[in-house]
């Protein structure tokens, strides 16, 4: 099979597997216990704490293990709204946020605040004016995704943050496709919260974290929550938070060549596509893209017929975020972006990763071609039939 829907998930690394199963072994008391086992456990985990801080720039007081990216989500906006609704009850999020986002976001909603969901422009990149035109005195929050996971359009955190800074309101970031492979410095970017998982960096699954800075107020979910200083429920998942460190730690490693090689294969599928002439529009950002992902329309067809087309050869892609699969509706992105519902329809999404090869791309452009000659034939046959009486 070639693999390359790693945006929905990534194998895990060697480096990663290896950590987990010595961890699970050794390190295997509950880190909340206070008996010798459970004190091993919690060390390793403020270690973790510690080295995550540091590849965010952040502070080790801030941060706090879920999960996964959903679980991060929602505990990080539903905490930053409750523990600012003293202020206000308007929260600003974006069209094309990931479903976790809108799902907490409408939850919100009927719990009595308002939210506001800003445009984008052709690209998918938010309008920072329509933004700063949706702020009022009531906003608390705005919650922003520093890339998008369909195609890619990486937001202006530092310009948004800039001006969040300025009006005193606290400033959320989905950053789950982004974390290990391009720079997040929560200083720099003037972002007050984020949202990361280990999944998409080759780590295990079931992994995540929130960053809040410590100056920032948040609401416990669950009250009498213990874990994780009170942001979540639940026995703290140390083998699985030392396997992500380690698979965070080795992406930023290896992250500039690893996204070189990304824009050298995403270079190579466009040039595939264009000399082959496909009816294939793939959208990027001029200056500001997510290499690895490659949101398009493959004209003539719906995105799902495509990626079962690609399933039966060989070929894992998809039809867009992995939380929406099976709903049948036209990309949200596709929509926001100011595609008609039909044309939406025709999204797919392929996503490359640290095994991904040129060769591993020529095929998949061969299959496309594939799919546009079978469409030219049933469509030349079609126009030879003899009209019937």
């Amino acid at each position: 099979m070639i693999y390359l829907d790693y945006a929905a998930t990534t194998p895990m690394s060697e480096e990663a597997l290896a950590v987990y199963v010595e961890s699970a072994k050794t390190y295997f008391g509950n880190a909340s216990s206070l008996h010798d086992v459970g004190t091993a456990a919690n060390e390793l985990l403020t270690i973790c704490r510690k080295q995550i801080a540091q590849l965010i720039g952040g502070e080790e007081k801030g941060i706090y293990f879920t999960s996964g990216g959903t679980e991060a989500n929602v505990l990080a906006i539903r905490s930053l709204a409750y523990a600012q609704r003293h202020k206000g009850k308007h929260i600003v999020t974006s069209s094309v946020e990931h479903a976790s986002v809108h799902a907490v976001c409408a939850q919100l909603e009927r719990e009595g605040f308002s939210i506001t969901y800003v445009p984008v422009d052709r690209y998918g990149q938010v309008n920072v004016e329509a933004l700063e035109q949706a702020l009022t005195d009531d906003t608390i929050l705005v919650s922003i995704q520093h890339a998008n996971s369909e195609i890619g359009a990486i937001q202006p955190l530092k310009q948004i943050g800039e001006l969040l800074k300025k009006k005193q309101i606290v400033f959320h970031s989905d950053c789950v496709q982004t974390f290990g492979k391009i720079p997040i410095d929560v200083k720099q970017l003037h972002v007050d919260s984020i949202s990361i998982a280990s999944h998409k960096i080759y780590g295990p699954k079931g992994v995540g974290a929130v960053y809040i800075h410590p100056r920032v107020p948040w609401h416990m979910s669950l009250p009498n929550t213990t874990h994780e200083g009170g942001f979540r429920p639940g026995t703290v998942n140390v083998p699985g938070i030392a396997s992500f460190t380690t698979a965070a730690m080795e992406a930023e490693k290896k992250r500039e060549v690893t996204q070189q090689k990304m824009s050298e294969l995403r270079r190579y599928f466009v040039e595939q596509v264009n000399e082959k002439q496909l009816p294939i529009t793939v959208f990027e950002h001029p200056t500001d893209q997510l290499p690895q992902i490659i949101g398009c329309l493959v004209h003539g067809f719906e995105g799902q017929y495509v990626m079962l087309h690609c399933n039966r050869h060989g070929i894992a892609i998809s039809t867009g975020s992995a939380c929406q699969v099976g709903k049948q509706a036209p990309s949200k992105t596709m929509i926001a972006i100011g595609k008609e519902a039909d044309e939406a329809k025709q999204f797919v999404r392929l996503s490359f990763g640290v095994h991904t090869t040129k060769r591993e791309i020529e095929t998949v452009v061969s299959v496309l071609e594939q799919l546009q000659k079978e469409r030219m034939l049933r469509s030349t046959t079609h126009h030879l039939k003899p009209n019937s009486f």
